[in-house]
C-alpha cells in the first residue's frame, strides 16, 4: 500500500519500515549535524551529549509509536471515510467530525510528543505523520479538505494546534496539577488531531498564513520548547506551497533570530530555523516560484523589516561572525532577489533602509547596504529627491555612497541618464548637496572634513551628468573676481559697501549652480 511522502521524503512504502527509517534517519542526521553543523557546534555540548548517551528506551518507544500509527492507518477504509465525510452538510460540524473520526481510528496510538519534536531533525519530522498514511486515505481527505472554506480551516488549525501544545505541556509535567520536570506520560487523545492537522496544512497551506499572527502573539506558542512544533506546522504547509513556507519563515521565524531581547534563539533553535529555510530553497523550482511570487495577497514574502534582520545576520561585524554566518551567506543571494523583486517594497523604502544600515558603523554591512542603495537610485531616480531630504542626517553613509557612485559611474550612468527628467533630477540633487556642503563648511564644525569629501564627489558627478556645469562654475567665478577688481580700481575705498553686496549677489548665484 502506498504511503504519503513529501517531495523530499525518502521513506519506504511499507508502513512499519517507513516509521523505523524515519527514526533511523533522525539518528543519522543528528550525528551528522553534531559533527558538521555550525549552529549545533555552539550548543555547549548538549547535542553531543544526547548522541553519545542516547536514551535507547525512549527511542524504541518512538519507533513503536510510529509503527502503531502506520498499522492503525492501514485499518481506515477510505470508502467508508468518504461516505462519513459526505454525511455532514453543515461546515461547522464537518471538520470537527473529520477530526473525531481520525481520533477514533488512532485511539490506541500514543506519541511521545516532546521526544519526537525535540530530538528529531526537520527532514525527518516533515514526513511525520503523513508518511504512515495510505495514499487512498490521504487522497479522499485531501479532496474533501480543499472544498472547505478558509475561515473554517483557520479555526480548525488554531484549535488543533492548541490541543497538541496542551498535550506536550502535559507530557512535560506542566499541565494542570502537574509539576515541572515530572516524568513524561503518554497521551492517546490527540494523535488523530495531529494527523488531521497535517492533512489540512498540506492540502490548504493558506490556512496557516491566516493564523501566523496568532502563532506570533499567543503565549501558548512561545518559548523554545514549542518552536519545533511551530516549525513542523510551517513545514507541512511549505511542502506544497514554497511561498507559504518562506512567508511564514520571514514573518515569524526570522524575527526571532534578530531580536536579542526575546532570548528565544539558542544555537539549536537557530539551527532548526535555518534548516527550515534551507529546505525550502533547496527545491529546484524555488527560485522561479519565489521570485515570480514574491508578493502574496498584496504582502511581500520578505517584508523590509525582515530583510534588514537578514542583512545584519549575513553581514555581521567581523568580530561577531559565527559558524552559522556561513549558512546565511549561502542562502542570502536568493533571499535578496526575492526581497527586492518588483512589487515587494517601494524603491524609496529600500533606499531609506539601506542608507540607515550603511551608517550603523559596521564596514561589512555598510558595503552591502551601499550597493543596495545605489541599485535603488539606478532603479528610480526619485530616490535622489529622498536622499536630498535625509542627506545631512546620514552624512557618513552619504559620503560613502557618493564615493561609490563616482567609482562605479560607468556601471550606472546609462540608467541615471536614461531620460532628461532623470538627468535633471540627479543634477539638481548634486547642486543641492553642494549648497549644503558649502554652508556647513563655512559654519565650521566637527563634520567639515566629511562635507569636504562629499563635495569632491558631488563636483565629479555634476560634471559627468552635466559636462557644462564645471565650466560655468569656473567662468562665473572668474567673472566675480574680475568684476570685483574693476570695481576696486574705479571706486577705491568706496567699493567697501557696494562691492561687497555685488560679490555677495554673485556668490548666491554661484550656490545655485
Amino acid at each position: 500500500m502506498d504511503l504519503i511522502k513529501s517531495e523530499s521524503s525518502t521513506g519506504s512504502s511499507d508502513a512499519g519500515h517507513g516509521s523505523k527509517e524515519a527514526v533511523n534517519r533522525t539518528r543519522h542526521q543528528k550525528k551528522k549535524r553534531a559533527n558538521e553543523n555550525p549552529a549545533t557546534d555552539e550548543s555547549n555540548g548538549a547535542g553531543a551529549a544526547r548522541i553519545e548517551n542516547p536514551n535507547v528506551e525512549e527511542t524504541k518507544k518512538l519507533i513503536e509509536s510510529l509503527d502503531a500509527l502506520a498499522i492503525a492507518a492501514k485499518e481506515i477504509d477510505h470508502d467508508h471515510l468518504k461516505g462519513y465525510l459526505e454525511r455532514y452538510l453543515l461546515q461547522e460540524l464537518q471538520l470537527l467530525r473529520f477530526c473525531v473520526h481520525l481520533k477514533e481510528a488512532f485511539s490506541q496510538v500514543s506519541i511521545p510528543w516532546v521526544k519526537m519534536f525535540k530530538e528529531s531533525t526537520l527532514s525527518a519530522l516533515i514526513d511525520v505523520p503523513l508518511s504512515q498514511i495510505p495514499k487512498p486515505v490521504y487522497d479522499v481527505s485531501n479532496k474533501w479538505i480543499k472544498d472547505r472554506t478558509s475561515e473554517k480551516l483557520c479555526k480548525f488549525v488554531s484549535m488543533a494546534g492548541g490541543c497538541i501544545v496542551a498535550e506536550m505541556e502535559a507530557q512535560q509535567g506542566r499541565g494542570k496539577g502537574g509539576k515541572k520536570g515530572a516524568q513524561q506520560t503518554s497521551s492517546k487523545s490527540e494523535v488523530g488531531t495531529f494527523v488531521a492537522l497535517a492533512m489540512v496544512l498540506r492540502s490548504r497551506p493558506d490556512a496557516l498564513i491566516t493564523v501566523l499572527r496568532m502563532l506570533r502573539e499567543r503565549p501558548t506558542y512561545g518559548g523554545e520548547d514549542k518552536l519545533p512544533f511551530v516549525v513542523w506546522m510551517m513545514a507541512q504547509a511549505s511542502q506544497n506551497d514554497l511561498s507559504a513556507g518562506l512567508y511564514a519563515w520571514a514573518h515569524n521565524l526570522l524575527p526571532l533570530m534578530g531580536d536579542k531581547k526575546m532570548k528565544v534563539c539558542s544555537p539549536e533553535s537557530m539551527d532548526l530555523i535555518l534548516q527550515f529555510v534551507e529546505n525550502i530553497l533547496s527545491n529546484p523550482k524555488a527560485r522561479a516560484i519565489l521570485v515570480k511570487g514574491a508578493v502574496r495577497e498584496g504582502e511581500p514574502l520578505i517584508p523590509l523589516a525582515s530583510f534588514e534582520i537578514l542583512l545584519r545576520l549575513t553581514f555581521p561585524d567581523p568580530s561577531a561572525r559565527t559558524k552559522a554566518t556561513e549558512r546565511f551567506e549561502a542562502i542570502y543571494p536568493l533571499l535578496k532577489e526575492v526581497a527586492l523583486a518588483p512589487g515587494t517594497n517601494t524603491m524609496e523604502q529600500i533606499f531609506t533602509s539601506s542608507l540607515n544600515l550603511a551608517g550603523e558603523g559596521n564596514p561589512v554591512l555598510a558595503e552591502e547596504a551601499t550597493a543596495i542603495a545605489i541599485w535603488s537610485l539606478a532603479k528610480n531616480a526619485d530616490c535622489f529627491k529622498l536622499w536630498d531630504i535625509v542627506y545631512a542626517e546620514n552624512l557618513e553613509a552619504s559620503v560613502a555612497l557618493l564615493k561609490k557612485l563616482v567609482d562605479e559611474w560607468k556601471d550606472h550612468s546609462v540608467k541615471l541618464s536614461s531620460s532628461p527628467r532623470d538627468t535633471l533630477t540627479v543634477s539638481q540633487t548634486m547642486k543641492s548637496f553642494r549648497q549644503k556642503n558649502a554652508k556647513a563648511i563655512t559654519e565650521g564644525g566637527a563634520d567639515c572634513s566629511l562635507y569636504n569629501e562629499a563635495d569632491k564627489s558631488c563636483k565629479v558627478i555634476s560634471g559627468r551628468v552635466d559636462p557644462g556645469s564645471g565650466r560655468r562654475f569656473t567662468d562665473i567665478t572668474a567673472l566675480v573676481i574680475g568684476a570685483s577688481g574693476a570695481a576696486i580700481g574705479a571706486a577705491g575705498v568706496t567699493f567697501g559697501v557696494v562691492g561687497l553686496k555685488y560679490v555677495h549677489g554673485y556668490s548666491d548665484c554661484l550656490m545655485c549652480l
